[in-house]
């Protein structure tokens, strides 16, 4: 229920207002959960976001539904058939737009292993899915191969989402899990079976031997139309079993991009000597680029450190590519030293992580970047997702990494790193690029850190929209933005929606009540004589807020939960209403004459006998003139 505007607020801002640097600003946007949330459903086992769309693999979904929206509710015998959902945003708002499910849903399909979308196109990964049949769109009744997998094409119209293909390898085998990764990019999909055993090396070898055992293959297929064909059958340029070739995939235009994490070598950068398999799964990527309709490798990378501490390394879980440039994530990395370009010597921190950048700059590939977080702990597992984005026509300039098992207890955005409470919950990071020099800018924690939840579980970032899931996260609320504390349901999994670049920033500081975790949002953009909004919800009704204004963020304990902003304005007594939903909106207008980079700090203190001492708090806000 809105609030009259107090006009003292801003008078008392623009009189105590002080300059404070600027970082980037991010805002959480959305707490995304399942329509149909259950136990096991691993909501978030996969993820992927194209311009405003987030899609949400969901591989341990139950129902038996098929096609498009059908009945959830439909549990019956199909454990583990798997979902996929669709989420677009509105303005700020975020909302479901559409329960996808294999044309041929099965027990155990895992259809949700994988997602990728580009545009109005997207593709879902389905590994345990078990037909026979080849290619596109063939006979999808007889499960005689299982686990060879398969993957669906679906596309949008004008909101509607309807299934264009049904795609299967060419030689489809049991156990090969074809739809283990998925890519896309405009008209050319890319699929990874990375336990494919066929000992064939390059484009469009014989496949008929199976003699490496899990070597691994990934499969090109191009759409003329409506219609989709294969295009090519990739291997490794040096197969071996056990390499995984396809556990990642990420496509851009004519260059695909198939990572490898057990292949063995110790070559170190790019197009290195593959022959030497001394160091077990230190991994590698492979870069394959077209032209017209044929497909070469042009590059074989690995890390630049391979040589010094790669064993184990698993370089090539991840890959993402953007334009010329190529994310490569090595999850198990153990180098102790932090930040971009390191030296990458020791192993002091054991499966901290790291992910590295590989540009081609017209003279061939080389590598630029070899980036760390800031405060490298073991066991983190930085680099087990990587996402890239940027500008047309193909300058990548941020890139988002989820770091999987990060143990902080912050929440939010740019917390505390240090405060090693919450182990497993993870965390992302987004670094940018500016010339060839990239920096971290933010630091991005769950709203509702817990233990175990696996925040950066899959990591998606275009344009300024990053998606993050948790496919441990607990919650068993549905739908968006519901309430986050209500720990009931294991392993359900969660998506959370970020916008970069914004005038506001959600810090830590939730103090939980009667009502669950109340939340703070702000909206407007602060330039001098435009209205803002502060948006406070899930605040306990008829009772009185504090709404708390300093010029410096303090992060004091206070009352059971943690003070945000210092107390240098005031503390501002508000008269809650009875709404229902436990909503208070308090709007003003941004001071005229305020010079940019000037931040002043928000945050709710509610009477709530539901909380600690009393009181239950919403997170702090951080509201920065551009």
């Amino acid at each position: 229920m809105a609030s009259v505007v107090r006009s003292g607020l801003v008078c008392i801002l623009v009189a105590g207002m002080a300059a404070v640097a600027a970082a980037q600003v991010a805002l959480q946007q959305a707490y995304i959960k399942a329509s149909n949330t259950d136990a096991n459903d691993a909501f978030g086992g996969s993820l992927a976001v194209s311009g405003d769309t987030i899609v949400v693999g969901s591989p341990g979904e139950d129902s038996s539904a098929v096609g498009v929206n059908g009945d959830q509710g439909d549990a019956g015998f199909n454990f583990n058939s798997g979902a996929a959902y669709v989420f677009v945003r509105d303005g700020t708002n975020w909302v479901q737009q559409a329960y996808l499910k294999a044309s041929n849903t099965e027990l155990d399909d895992q259809f949700g292993w994988s997602v990728s979308i580009s545009g109005d196109t997207l593709v879902v990964g389905a590994t345990g899915e078990a037909s026979n049949a080849t290619g596109v769109n063939g006979n999808q009744a007889d499960n005689s191969l299982g686990q060879a997998g398969a993957a669906y094409v679906f596309v949008r119209n004008a909101g509607v989402w309807t299934q264009q293909a049904y795609l299967k390898a060419s030689n489809p085998d049991i156990g090969d899990i074809f739809g283990w990764s998925v890519g896309i990019s405009g008209d050319t999909i890319v699929v990874g079976a990375e336990r494919e055993d066929s000992d064939s090396a390059g484009v469009n070898g014989d496949p008929s031997d199976d003699s490496k055992h899990n070597a691994g293959a990934a499969y090109v297929f191009a759409r003329s139309g409506t219609t989709w064909t294969q295009q090519a059958y990739l291997k490794a340029s040096n197969p071996d079993a056990g390499d995984s070739f396809g556990t990642a995939v990420a496509a851009w235009g004519d260059i695909v991009v198939v990572g490898a994490n057990g292949e063995e070598s110790d070559a170190t950068g790019v197009n290195g000597n593959q022959g030497d398999d001394g160091l077990i799964d230190s991994g590698a990527a492979y870069v394959f680029r077209r032209s017209g309709t044929t497909w070469s490798q042009e590059a074989y990378l690995k890390a630049s450190n391979n040589d010094l501490v790669g064993s184990g390394d698993l370089f090539g879980l991840a890959v993402a590519v953007w334009g010329d440039t190529v994310l490569v994530g090595a999850r198990n990395e153990a180098s102790g030293v932090g930040g971009v370009n390191g030296p990458g010597t020791d192993n002091s921190a054991g499966s901290a992580g790291a992910a590295y950048v590989f540009v081609n700059e017209g003279g061939g590939w080389s590598h630029q970047a070899y980036l760390k977080s800031a405060i490298p702990e073991q066991e983190d597992g930085f680099g087990h997702s990587v996402s890239i984005t940027g500008t047309p026509p193909g300058v990548a300039t941020r890139a988002a990494i989820g770091a999987w098992r990060e143990a902080s207890s912050a929440t939010g955005i740019n917390g505390d790193q240090t405060s090693n409470l919450a182990s497993k919950s993870g965390a992302t990071y987004v670094f940018s690029r500016s010339g060839s020099t990239w920096t971290q800018d933010t630091y991005i924690k769950a709203s509702n850190t817990g233990v175990a939840d696996d925040f950066g579980n899959a990591v998606g970032i275009s344009g300024t929209v990053v998606g993050v899931s948790a496919v441990q996260e607990d919650g068993s609320s549905t739908g968006i933005d519901g309430a986050q504390n209500l720990n009931n349901m294991p392993t359900a999994g969660a998506a959370y929606a970020f916008d970069l670049d914004q005038p506001w920033e959600a810090l830590g500081g939730q103090l939980d009540g009667g009502f669950g975790l109340p939340l703070l949002e702000g909206d407007g953009v602060l330039v001098g004589g435009t209205p803002i909004e502060l948006h406070l919800s899930k605040a306990i009704p008829s009772t009185t807020a504090y709404l708390i204004v300093g010029l410096t963020q303090l992060n004091a304990p206070f009352k059971g939960g943690t003070l945000v902003p210092a107390l240098d304005i005031a503390a501002f007594p508000i008269a809650l209403s009875t709404d229902p939903l436990g909503k208070l909106d308090v709007g003003g207008t941004w001071p005229a004459g305020i010079p940019s980079a000037f931040t002043a700090w928000f945050q709710y203190w509610i009477v709530d006998a539901a909380g600690p001492a009393g009181f239950a708090a919403s997170n702090g806000l951080a509201g920065t003139t551009p």
